[in-house]
């Protein structure tokens, strides 16, 4: 007869430390609570606690700094870091990429927000909108910040891991993009209002718990925005090839 291997604590420990990082319970960058306070929540004690911190940090998850606790390894900073990653944000070309890119990303996100958020899920999303509607004519960056954590607040109410932790980790990228491409729509002064309604519409989806609804209305909106800047960089060609004419 087989012997049944029991399960070292601290891999215990470890499962349920890991479960929280990819449910979103710890996010990136965030400090976890002291020894003696997630000691207590386990109901475990602190050496079997350390060795499982001590496993996650070899495992590239977490980071102790000297003097300052143990945080969430940050991935998202490495990545955008990444020369592939410069590149693309440097592009013109790939910002129209990344836009089609989003389409199936933040469409996803709503879609699930509207199919499972819980009322804590809501609350937030519906807060974040709040900050994206109170900085709509503040600088460029920080609307861009505010719709950031717009489709953050969605993914988290997707209650999809992978989903959550590629929003997480795109949020460089997201944030320069979202910037580059206000800052062109401004060209256009009634592209505001058409905006907010198609962010408001999407909200009102995923209030009414309406997943193909969130979906449309995202698909929407990105359609609008690329539509768009299409048309203004059409213009401007346009318009460049007019000077060089009349230069010559």
């Amino acid at each position: 007869m087989q012997r049944i291997k029991t399960q070292k604590l601290s891999d215990v420990i470890m499962q349920k430390l890991e479960e929280m990082i990819l449910s979103g319970s710890m996010i990136a960058g965030q400090k976890l609570p002291s020894e003696r306070d997630l000691a207590a929540r386990f109901d475990v004690s602190r050496p079997s606690l350390r060795e499982a911190i001590q496993k996650l940090e070899a495992k590239g998850l977490l980071q102790r700094k000297q003097g300052g606790g143990t945080y969430v390894q940050d991935i998202a900073d490495p990545v955008a870091n990444q020369p592939l990653m410069a590149l693309i944000s440097a592009n013109p070309e790939s910002q129209y990429d990344l836009l089609e890119f989003r389409h199936a990303l933040e469409g996803i996100a709503a879609y699930y927000a509207a199919l499972r958020a819980e009322q804590v899920n809501l609350d937030k999303i519906e807060a974040a909108y709040r900050q994206v509607e109170s900085s709509w004519q503040a600088e460029f960056l920080v609307q861009a910040e505010a719709l950031v954590q717009f489709y953050v607040a969605m993914a988290e109410g997707s209650h999809n891991a992978v989903l959550l932790h590629v929003v997480r980790t795109m949020q460089p990228m997201l944030l320069d993009n979202i910037e580059r491409n206000l800052k062109v729509l401004a060209e256009h002064s009634d592209c505001g209002e058409k905006l907010r309604t198609q962010r408001l519409k999407i909200l009102q989806a995923i209030r009414d718990a309406d997943p193909e609804g969130a979906r449309q209305a995202s698909n929407e909106h990105l359609a609008f925005i690329e539509e768009t800047l299409l048309d203004i960089n059409r213009q401007n060609s346009r318009m460049q090839r007019t000077l060089r004419r009349i230069e010559l």
